[in-house]
């Protein structure tokens, strides 16, 4: 790796950056990459435990499809509260102390929920989990955009992102040998307990990695170079129309997060009833296919990124090797529709598979052109973005409980969720920017190889 990869994707010859901090080595950064992608399994782990403990829980708190529904909307807005005043924050605060205070946020509230005893202490324990876990994001993503070059961040945000699947596989597999069979009332609390209480060496980690000074460079633009400090104050509206109001790029992800967060967030809460009560599948059953769902997940993750850095350097730009990922997945979530005729069975859950490679390979191609909106002003940018996805998709968790109860089936509503990808491709084709061919060609000069 040539020596302009080095921390923040800046040259070796620029004085600013190596004034402020020192050089740290390709095995670092990729190290660093690691840790946020325990960091996400951590998040999704958290996350998840209350889908796949859901059967158990509605039935012993009461709930209706409709109240699982609220609680997965409450957290929903929660989360998209918090990715605004957390990616505000992660412009202002070091990252290096904001991301474990969060990660301590949102372990702490974990481990609350398995003293959750109705519905409303449930709705509280997750509202406030989806406020910590939104910090996560603009962390993480500050992270690498500080420590990564421009055409490996894509791979980077593979890995940050894979550690949701990761997560998603274990916490099944944890869940099954902490419960097992076991049917008596509280059985589920244990879990939501010990893997919240994991979150503490992560932090421990955290610190252990990262200097001060480590997260100080300044990031690159779109086209390779490296940002220079402003040369004056500015005022808040200038920073919001630059950042987002008036940016051609922003306006064109606001369809792509919303897109995907449904179509990924309604597979991620009704997966789990699907099986159970919408195909009749066991709780073991769901339990372990919930697992190598989320292998293939993992998979699709990371050979998303994989593939747009094969595709770069076969001599496609950045830009389009991405679209050409988002195209491919978009066609993997679609099969949503054909998934919802099939009975259960060993062609059902293939086609699962495949939703789900496509459905987790979506999101490291967004991360990747939203880093790119506002490099200046990352938190701010990623975390209204995160907002408006949250606030959309999250009464979608309602909305599909609801039609549960009413049809007394799950396939409308998963034949739909797996379209919204294709739609989100579409503006951004028409919205993003053309790149100019200068842009490509500076970035090539700053970082060959």
């Amino acid at each position: 790796m040539s020596d302009r990869d080095s921390v923040g994707g800046c040259t070796s010859g620029s004085r600013a950056d190596a004034s402020v901090r020192p050089e740290r080595s390709p095995r670092w950064q990729w190290w660093v990459a690691c840790l946020l992608l325990l960091a996400t399994m951590l998040n999704y782990m958290d996350r998840q435990t209350l889908a796949n403990l859901s059967v158990r829980i509605t039935r012993e708190l009461s709930l209706t499809e409709e109240r699982y529904g609220d609680i997965e909307m409450a957290f929903g807005w929660a989360f998209a509260c918090g990715s605004l005043c957390f990616g505000i924050l992660a412009d202002k605060v070091p990252v290096r102390w904001l991301y474990p205070a969060v990660v301590i946020g949102w372990s702490a509230v974990g481990i609350l929920s398995g003293f959750a005893g109705g519905f409303e202490s449930m709705l509280a324990c997750r509202t406030l989990l989806g406020f910590f876990e939104s910090g996560h994001w603009p962390c993480a993503l500050k992270t690498t955009q500080a420590v990564l070059a421009r055409r490996h961040r894509m791979l980077g945000n593979s890995l940050l992102q894979s550690g949701g699947a990761i997560g998603a596989i274990v916490t099944p597999l944890v869940i099954r040998a902490m419960v097992g069979e076991n049917q008596a009332a509280g059985a589920w609390r244990p879990p939501f307990v010990i893997i919240g209480a994991i979150g503490a060496a992560w932090v421990v980690g955290w610190l252990a990695t990262i200097r001060a000074d480590d997260l100080a460079g300044g990031p690159e633009t779109h086209d390779g170079a490296a940002l220079a400090a402003p040369a004056a104050p500015r005022s808040s509206l200038d920073v919001w129309r630059e950042a987002c109001f008036a940016n051609r790029r922003f306006w064109a992800l606001v369809p792509m997060i919303v897109c995907i967060n449904i179509t990924w967030h309604l597979l991620r809460v009704w997966l789990p009833k699907f099986l159970q009560q919408g195909r009749g599948a066991t709780e073991a059953e769901s339990l372990f296919f919930n697992s190598a769902y989320y292998v293939a997940a993992d998979i699709g993750c990371i050979a998303a990124g994989a593939a747009s850095l094969w595709l770069v350097k076969r001599g496609m730009t950045v830009h389009r090797s991405r679209l050409a990922v988002v195209m491919v997945c978009a066609v993997c979530t679609a099969l949503t529709a054909v998934v919802a005729t099939l009975p259960r069975g060993g062609a059902m859950y293939a086609v699962l598979l495949v939703i789900g490679a496509g459905a987790m390979g979506l999101f490291p191609c967004y991360y990747s052109l939203a880093q790119e909106v506002s490099p200046r002003h990352l938190g701010l940018s990623t975390g209204l973005l995160g907002a408006i996805g949250w606030f959309v998709s999250s009464p979608m968790q309602k909305i599909f409980g609801r039609l549960v109860d009413r049809t007394g089936s799950f396939d409308t509503g998963l034949a739909t969720a797996g379209w919204l990808p294709a739609v989100a491709l579409v503006l951004l084709l028409v919205i993003w920017p053309r790149e100019a061919p200068h842009d490509e060609a500076a970035d090539a000069r700053a970082h060959p190889g």
